[in-house]
């Protein structure tokens, strides 16, 4: 089973660009998880909305159009589907499943979550959102393998984890996206025995990113960060192929990123 997660930075402009079909056509994924849509799905041509052979799923915000955002492509139908945390969290996360940011489908061997985290930039209250949206998170996760669930979580984390995973991290070190707050959040996840599968696998690669500062032109350069993930429960890593990115792919400030996994 072959899945791609790739943050789109707006799915209609993905798709006007001519870099949406290609996923398809080219790389014939089992799953295609995508980020950061910005859309509705009535804002979507039928054609984007009922690709043959998939079964789609989206989830967007319900209080800011334009914004957020995430979807599923799935060639196999889901045992069933959910949208945010509050199914197992209770009302007090409603707040964070506002935004439409995550989408999970279980299947007979596997839960999927596609998720769009925060970005922590543009004041203190967005990142205390951001850390409250970890946490309750890693809560939920915790939940669903109680329940028996092997878990599997892609998307953008939008934190880079250690210093080999992005160009300048001296520089970033009191910058969202590498705080030391932020980062101990990955530490929680990986001490729960949820793995980073692109690094277990690439345990000292270097200057391999997922997003570069567009503005910048940092992709030409590869001043980027690697803030795209696949983690999956430990039990699943000896399933696991195959990992990658596909850095040449573009259309967005993020490339898509892989993961293969034999069920």
């Amino acid at each position: 089973m072959r899945i791609i997660s790739w943050n789109t930075n707006g799915l209609r402009a993905t798709v006007k660009n001519g870099f949406f079909n290609p996923l398809f056509k080219k790389y014939k994924p089992d799953i295609l998880c995508l980020q950061e849509t910005k859309a509705e799905p009535e804002q979507l041509p039928n054609e984007i909305r009922d690709i043959p052979g998939y079964f789609s799923y989206f989830s967007h915000p319900k209080i800011k159009k334009g914004y957020s955002g995430v979807a599923i492509y799935s060639k196999e139908k889901p045992k069933e589907v959910f949208y945010g945390m509050e199914t197992l969290l209770g009302r007090q996360v409603k707040k964070l499943d506002n935004e439409g940011r995550m989408i999970g489908v279980k299947y007979k061997n596997f839960t999927l979550i596609n998720c769009y985290f925060p970005n922590g930039g543009q004041g203190p209250e967005r990142l205390k959102y951001k850390l409250e949206f970890y946490d309750a998170f890693l809560k939920f996760i915790l939940k669903l393998r109680k329940k028996g669930e092997n878990v599997i979580f892609c998307g953008d984390v939008n934190t880079a984890h250690e210093a080999i995973d992005l160009a300048r991290p001296k520089e970033n070190e009191e910058n969202t996206g590498f705080l030391s707050i932020e980062r101990a959040w990955i530490d929680k996840v990986v001490e729960n025995k949820f793995i980073d599968v692109w690094r277990y696998f690439n345990p000292n690669k270097i200057e391999t990113y997922t997003y570069w500062d567009q503005k910048t032109r940092a992709r030409d350069r590869n001043v980027g960060w690697r803030i795209d993930y696949f983690f999956a429960d430990y039990k699943l890593i000896p399933k696991i192929k195959k990992t990658g990115m596909m850095n040449d792919y573009m259309g967005s400030d993020h490339c898509p990123i892989t993961l293969e996994i034999q069920i």
